[in-house]
């Protein structure tokens, strides 16, 4: 799964290409003008940027120029107004990779997402949903929404992720012991019951629509409740 930055001063616009990204499956994260966009992209790390060209404080143009300087290798697609095949060359030259001018069909928006990203060959994430979560194992990240949630300790981290791989299937215990603690672990046994209780407590299957249910003798199994 992709991580896109959706760079508007226009709510409404930050809004729809939002959702028409999220519907097709993408991770997005949204910035209301140039600034904004810098102090965020450190921490939502994007594989693609769709920025507007008119805005505030720094428009997409003094935007796209600070990006190429510390992100070569990502694509950018640059949403406008403006017709004028001038303004679109200046963009070119200062490394925005596509222009979608305004007002667009999500379909195309899509479209023109989906071949940057293989024109660019950025790989999409091991990311999985259960329920509300996105669990993302290439940055051990947790996301509600669009939103990260960092406070999960990496072998709980590695239960859940391992749960969610096999949604609906029951997964032996010896399977969880022998993948993240290694078969050579010498602890207690009840090492794995007590991260399945943390789980539990931080997800609550009425509040994250997935539970996680104990097969007596036999392991844990993730099911989703939604």
């Amino acid at each position: 799964m992709n991580t896109i930055l959706i760079v508007d001063d226009d709510p409404y616009i930050c809004e729809l290409v939002s959702t028409v990204l999220k519907n097709e499956g993408f991770i997005t994260f949204e910035a209301s003008d140039g600034r904004d966009a810098l102090r965020k992209m450190t921490d939502t790390s994007p594989d693609l940027c769709v920025i507007d060209l008119l805005m505030p404080n720094m428009d997409g143009f003094e935007l796209c120029r600070k990006l190429r300087q510390y992100y070569e290798d990502m694509p950018i697609l640059m949403l406008t107004a403006l017709e004028d095949i001038s303004q679109k060359v200046k963009g070119y030259e200062l490394g925005t990779d596509d222009y979608l001018t305004k007002p667009f069909e999500p379909a195309e928006l899509i479209i023109r997402v989906k071949a940057l990203l293989r024109r660019y060959k950025v790989p999409a994430s091991e990311a999985l949903s259960i329920g509300k979560l996105t669990v993302d194992n290439s940055s051990h990240t947790i996301y509600l929404g669009s939103q990260r949630r960092e406070d999960i300790p990496l072998k709980e981290f590695e239960v859940l992720y391992k749960l969610a791989r096999s949604q609906g299937k029951i997964i032996p215990r010896d399977s969880f012991i022998e993948d993240i603690w290694g078969s050579d672990f010498e602890g207690n046994e009840r090492t794995l019951d007590v991260h399945i209780n943390r789980l539990r407590e931080r997800f609550p299957a009425e509040q994250y629509g997935f539970k996680i249910t104990a097969i007596r003798g036999i392991g844990y199994r993730l099911e989703a409740t939604l």
